[in-house]
């Protein structure tokens, strides 16, 4: 398997000293899992390595034969603005800091200083550079209202504006290394967005999904990280855990709200770190997978409540999604409707039936609780009972009844019908209103309106007979 190379841009690391360009990329490799890296020990070389190679940051040496780092650091910033500079110098002196930094490098380390030090300023420069990048190309596809790779997107059902944008800024985003937490209600598909993240990656390896909702500390342990022989008891054979199963790909990681505060502690090292222990084993393993995380909590709610850790929730919403409910993009319910007909008529071995206009108006009033799965639950009830020509409504009427009588009792103690410091209207008058509602939502249907209503058809018709007849 060919290994990811990361950061999505080169880092380029220019030293007239050719051990000490070696030592920094292993060390870069090793404690930050930096592979994406050219190495420069003839400064006359820059300039054109720039002009060729995709580079995004560079460390610079500053004294050197041919071209002094402060040279090249001049022309860099004035050539290629974009590109982040480093000075790693074997100088200690402050006035020498001081004049690379006007000049425009991000930031100055001297040689003597922690190797460590060096190698976590080079990280984060890269994850600046990552979110400067990602602004730059959101603002960009916002601007324009455009999808580079609309293909990632094939298999969501969508015309939604908010949808559009979500796939705007996961294409920004898509060649990071930094983990996307997908926010939304149960049912909205927050699967189908990991799916779509990961192809927008590049990434050769796999989309391995992990449900961790009630997994307790030890489970969730082996089943990441996996285990050594002799591990703990039962545990004859080594496995390799799903991050290994991930490596080159992209790991989702399902309900990460339920996660207990213990394995939560494991998982924040992991994203801090990039690397792992199995089980039994004293030797780390680098983290190799892109991680996504997926939950229909409100993480914030829960950090605030101090069930989810406050250091693990900002460290998972550096990119962040959220998928609006079915309710909010009423046009895609239609669309939706088609699709999971079609696809249930062929796994029944159907044909795909026509159906009457009322039910569009019907399920456009519905508020699809469990929000795109529930749609598709009802098309396959409705064709799996389907006998004629035309589709029967009866299946879906029975089944928002069903809802609805379900959630009544709750949505009555808690919704606020009246506003406190308004008057109260009339019996009279909320029947009038009551009756327009029903009436503009139905499209005029009275059969739909009444049904609704909680009335006979006919008492509608009479009730608005008596109105036009008091308008007139």
């Amino acid at each position: 398997m060919t290994q990811s190379l990361y950061p999505a841009f080169g880092v380029l690391l220019v030293d007239d000293e050719p051990s000490f360009l070696r030592s920094l990329g292993i060390a870069l490799e090793r404690s930050g899992g930096i592979n994406h890296i050219h190495r420069c020990h003839d400064s006359r070389e820059v300039m054109e390595i720039l002009a060729r190679e995709n580079i995004g940051l560079v460390t610079l040496d500053l004294t050197m034969p041919h071209l002094s780092g402060e040279e090249l650091l001049a022309r860099i910033v004035e050539e290629y603005p974009d590109v982040g500079v480093i000075v790693v110098s074997g100088l200690n002196q402050v006035e020498s800091a001081v004049s690379c930094i006007k000049l425009g490098a991000f930031d100055y380390f001297v040689k003597t200083d922690e190797e460590s030090r060096l190698v976590e300023g080079i990280r984060r420069a890269i994850r600046l550079q990552e979110l400067r990048q990602e602004n730059q190309a959101l603002r960009r596809r916002v601007l324009d209202d455009t999808l580079e790779r609309p293909e990632a997107f094939a298999h969501i059902v969508t015309a939604d504006k908010g949808m559009r944008a979500v796939f705007q800024y996961l294409e920004s985003v898509a060649l990071t290394q930094q983990p996307i937490l997908i926010s939304g209600e149960s049912g909205v598909g927050k699967e189908l967005i990991a799916k779509a993240a990961h192809t927008l990656s590049g990434r050769r390896g796999p989309l391995v999904c992990v449900n961790v909702a009630g997994l307790d500390d030890n489970v969730f342990a082996d089943t990441l990280f996996g285990h050594q022989r002799g591990a703990f008891t039962g545990a004859e054979q080594p496995r390799a855990g799903m991050i290994e199963q991930a490596a080159g790909g992209t790991l989702l990681l399902d309900e990460i709200g339920d996660l207990s505060l213990a394995s939560q502690v494991k998982l924040l090292r992991l994203l801090q770190e990039g690397e792992y222990y199995p089980l039994g084993s004293d030797r780390p393993k680098r983290l190799q997978a892109r991680v996504v995380v997926a939950t229909h909590h409100d993480l914030a709610e829960k950090q605030r409540a101090g069930t989810f850790r406050k250091d693990l929730y900002y460290r998972l919403r550096t990119h962040q999604v959220h998928i609006p409910p079915l309710r909010q993009r009423k046009q895609d319910i239609a669309l939706l409707l088609d699709h999971f007909l079609a696809e249930a008529a062929a796994e029944l071995g159907k044909g795909k039936p026509s159906y009457p206009p009322e039910l569009a108006v019907l399920l456009g009033n519905y508020a699809f609780p469990g929000n795109v799965r529930e749609l598709r639950a009802m098309a396959y009830d409705a064709m799996s009972q389907h006998r004629s020509r035309t589709l029967s409504m009866a299946a879906f009427k029975r089944a928002i009844d069903q809802a609805r009588g379900d959630e009544a009792p709750l949505h009555h103690r808690q919704r606020a019908v009246f506003a406190p410091d308004e008057p109260l209207p009339t019996l009279d008058e909320v029947a009038d209103l009551l009756v327009e509602e029903a009436m503009q939502r139905a499209e005029g249907n009275q059969t739909m309106a009444s049904r609704w209503l909680g009335i006979s058809q006919p008492a509608l018709s009479k009730r608005l007979k008596k109105r036009r007849d008091e308008g007139a």
